[in-house]
């Protein structure tokens, strides 16, 4: 059986990682590079997307 003291331990050292890793995805989420070979939708292809009613 896990100990409070260990059961305490454990809890800090998740919680640290959990926290390290937001840091690190929001780090990288921010200076990531966007992708060159995608291309934006034009407003002909927007307006086909949305039904009769809509438009």
């Amino acid at each position: 059986m896990i100990s409070d003291n260990g059961l305490y331990s454990l809890a800090v050292f998740l919680g640290s990682l959990a926290m390290l890793l937001i840091v690190l995805y929001h780090f990288l989420e921010i200076n990531a590079q966007d992708d060159n070979g995608a291309t934006p939708v034009s407003n002909d292809r927007k307006a086909e997307a949305l039904p009769e009613k809509a438009r």
